[in-house]
């Protein structure tokens, strides 16, 4: 048990770096700021980290056929530790650009290898506790960015002239942490014979019906989650008449509840079926869905929010377990195609935009609706 805990603590280390990738949100509003962007200048900073998933994903599970899942962590704490140093030096936009490329590529990487990583220390019934724990740590990361570059833009603490800037050296100091800690750490990969895999291979496996619903789930999942965060403040702006600065406090409310769930259901998990914890997840998010079509009072508006929060938070943890013990000698390429489908992130947004502009905000809504409704329906698919 000492050996396995030895092994878990640099893992969950790198889940904390895992979540340095959320920092372009608040970094992106900050660089709009000093360089005086247009919103759409600005806004291609969060939209480069899931366009890198849809490229890297799939050749990250080749590669790690080919090196092995530690070896792969490793490389994307370096492509992230360079994205981190790039800023130290200057904010100019391309300087920005550089960097946020290069943090969306490492998170990439990290999140195709990092997750089958984990479940060669942790498998059967304890791997979806273990993966939600890891969401937990990662979310703490995602918790501090915002109050670590407003405290450096305020010169709360040294900033060593960089002013929120900052956040960078800081983050890249654990990163070089992570790396020194897991390098050493003996980690015994499964065999895989399966060396040679290539695009195809990978592919293929979406033709397998299970596969293919897990993969569309995550999509729903992710679609959910950054169409929560957009859609909120816009529906306390369009039913109860706040302002923006007002109306943001929902995107922190999503946060404390989905940090809250990725606590309570790794530890929850442990105890009760996979199967059982997603009927009460899913219902969550369902009764919000249709409280949000119809409420027009704040508090019930943020009761909602926070259903939604807490119901999505273990709903990626689930699926990823499912899909990874659905084919265990193909967890690698597995991995890719379900980090793949984090462009889900995009996919929504979309839509949701196209509907919002057309029947208000209740259009959004009833987008995302439609993907706990496909969740609901993979309660029927879930294996134990």
């Amino acid at each position: 048990m000492a050996t396995k805990y030895a092994k878990l603590i640099p893992v969950m280390l790198c889940f904390f770096a895992m979540g340095f990738v959320d920092l372009v949100g608040i970094a992106s509003n900050y660089v709009k700021a000093d360089l005086g962007l247009t919103d759409s200048e600005a806004n291609i900073f969060p939209s480069l980290v899931f366009f890198w998933f849809l490229i890297f994903s799939v050749p990250t599970g080749i590669l790690m056929n080919r090196i092995g899942r530690k070896n792969t962590v490793l490389l994307s704490l370096i492509i992230t530790f360079l994205s981190l140093l790039i800023p130290v030096f200057g904010d100019g936009y391309v300087t920005m650009l550089c960097s946020f490329s290069l943090l969306g590529i490492g998170n990439a990487l990290m999140q195709t290898s990092l997750n089958p990583l984990l479940s060669s220390i942790v498998n059967g019934d304890r791997l979806a506790s273990s993966l939600t724990f890891g969401q937990f740590v990662k979310a703490i990361a995602s918790f501090l960015a915002p109050y670590i570059a407003m405290w450096g833009a305020t010169q709360a603490i040294p900033s060593f002239g960089l002013g929120w800037r900052v956040l960078f050296p800081v983050y890249m100091t654990i990163a070089i942490f992570a790396i020194a800690w897991l390098a050493p750490t003996p980690i015994e990969e499964e065999k895989s014979d399966n060396g040679s895999s290539g695009f195809a291979d990978c592919f293929r496996l979406l033709g397998n019906p299970f596969i293919l619903l897990c993969f569309i789930g995550i999509m729903c999942h992710v679609g959910i989650d950054v169409g929560s965060n957009t859609t909120a403040p816009k529906l306390l702006m369009e039913r109860v008449g706040m302002t923006l600065d007002e109306a943001s406090f929902a995107t922190s409310l999503y946060f404390i509840f989905r940090t809250v769930g990725c606590l309570s259901g790794a530890v929850i998990l442990q105890k009760v079926r996979a199967r059982s914890f997603w009927i009460v997840s899913t219902g969550c998010m369902l009764v919000a869905m249709l409280g949000l079509l119809i409420a027009d009072a704040r508090y019930i508006i943020y009761a909602c929010i926070g259903l939604i929060g807490f119901g999505n938070s273990n709903v990626f943890s689930i699926i990823f377990s499912q899909a990874l013990l659905a084919i265990p000698e193909k967890k690698n390429e597995i991995s890719g195609l379900m980090i793949m489908g984090l462009f889900g992130g995009t996919v929504f947004p979309l839509l949701m935009g196209f509907a919002s502009d057309v029947v208000g905000q209740s259009g959004a809504v009833a987008i995302m609706t439609a993907g706990v409704a496909y969740l609901i329906y993979y309660t029927l698919k879930i294996k134990r």
